[in-house]
């Protein structure tokens, strides 16, 4: 059994992937135990019949088509029609442009290269200084994650037994926290920018409604839909998908017929991965609990850490290390079950654990040295990793002073609950 170990732990050192590894691991220790290791099998079946997975391949396919087709060219376009005149505008739009896609695509990767090559340049022809440029683009990357309908959110609900609709409410004002100092060290940084703004006309207002028309009702229909009680998650998921399709293939017609396939292809690919290493991952959690992992483990730290705030605190750090190093699913698919029930026995609510575990990975994607958006831009804007790291700085700090008030502010997370949920 220690060779059997010991060749899973080569494997992993192969960048072998994760889903064989966990899978893996789960049917040693089921076998180690003397279970039988068909509970495995019995567990991934159990969770395909999980109602709320349901919305997980809808969102994905409605955020894949979305980057897709040229509704970001159109976003940016009818900001600046209606902000860009004001002081720091066209860099508090791209905050707001970065973070409403990515809450609907779920990776800020696919934000990064989607807007990068649109934003840097009309920063830069804006009059804004290359390195606030890059670091404001690199940094909010991921800031949507917080938003709905962001699929951490939803895996993260999945995973610990939330309600969906709970995380959403939790996430708009911390996310909206976030966007806020971001925005007004923007606008306090726009002092030195001299480009004469011209005010837009009443035509261009008209056409910048005309053009952004259709997407425009698209937050609202989905948080309308579910917060109004006409609809569940998972039925706010098929509603958005399909408006999304027919605005972005039949009215815009950004995407063909032919692109179509291809798009639905990667879409349900990235969703099977998801799907078999969360399968994976919930049987070794099984494991873990028959075990009494967790509450062993409660028991250790108790012995050191007696306060919730203490503990709050060698989380983040933890956590912003694990964001570092981890994409984001794989971090919540391993880390959420081993962390959930020990904050639980320090009185932490599952929903807020939730928010701060995401806050801190949002984070952790443009920390130095292994950030992954670090990588990401400077592949995207051909620049030296070195010369992201003291773009994002700035931008890390008030990231950091966000994080801080999310975690000993709980009443941020579940204040719209307590109004709407």
């Amino acid at each position: 059994m220690s060779l059997l170990k010991i060749i899973i732990f080569c494997l992993a050192l192969l960048r072998t992937p994760l889903f064989l590894i966990i899978s893996a691991i789960a049917l040693v220790s089921f076998y180690t135990a003397d279970i039988d290791i068909s509970v495995v099998i019995i567990e991934m079946s159990r969770l395909a019949d999980t109602p709320i997975l349901v919305s997980l391949p809808l969102f994905i396919f409605a955020g894949v088509l979305l980057s897709e087709s040229q509704a970001p060219k159109r976003m940016l376009h009818f900001s600046q029609i209606f902000l860009g005149w004001l002081p720091g505008g066209l860099a508090v739009i791209s905050l707001f442009v970065c973070a409403i896609f990515t809450a609907f695509t779920g990776a800020s990767g696919v934000t990064i290269f989607a807007l990068g090559g649109i934003l840097l340049p009309a920063l830069l022809a804006d009059g804004y200084d290359e390195k606030f440029s890059m670091g404001l683009i690199t940094s909010s990357g991921s800031l949507g994650l917080l938003f709905p309908p962001s699929l951490p959110l939803i895996l993260y609900g999945v995973i610990a037994g939330s309600r969906i609709d709970h995380l959403f409410l939790a996430g708009i004002l911390p996310g909206l926290c976030m966007l806020a100092l971001l925005a007004g060290y923007a606008i306090i940084k726009s002092g030195p920018v001299k480009k004469k703004k011209r005010r837009s006309t009443k035509k261009d207002f008209v056409e910048g409604l005309k053009e952004i028309g259709w997407e425009l009702p698209l937050p609202f229909l989905l948080i309308g839909g579910i917060y109004g009680g006409f609809l569940v998650p998972s039925e706010a998921a098929a509603v958005t998908a399909l408006y999304v399709l027919i605005v972005e293939v039949f009215i815009h017609r950004d995407i063909s017929l032919s692109q179509l396939f291809p798009i639905m292809s990667k879409s349900m690919v990235l969703f099977g991965g998801i799907l078999v290493i969360l399968a994976a991952s919930m049987a070794s959690t099984n494991f873990l609990i028959d075990q009494e992992v967790p509450t062993r483990l409660f028991e250790f730290i108790q012995k050191y850490i007696d306060s919730k705030y203490s503990f709050l605190l060698l989380l983040n750090i933890f956590l912003l290390l694990v964001g570092a190093m981890l994409d984001i699913f794989s971090a919540l698919i391993l880390i959420v079950p081993l962390i959930l029930p020990i904050a639980i026995g320090y009185g932490i609510d599952p929903i807020h654990l939730g928010i701060i575990f995401l806050t801190n990975l949002q984070i952790g994607y443009c920390t130095p040295p292994v950030g992954l958006n670090l990588f990401l831009a400077s592949y995207r804007f051909e620049k030296p990793v070195t010369e992201l790291y003291k773009s994002t700085l700035p931008f890390l700090g008030l990231l950091l002073i966000t994080l801080v008030i999310i975690t000993y502010v709980p009443l941020l997370s579940s204040f719209l609950i307590s109004r709407f949920g």
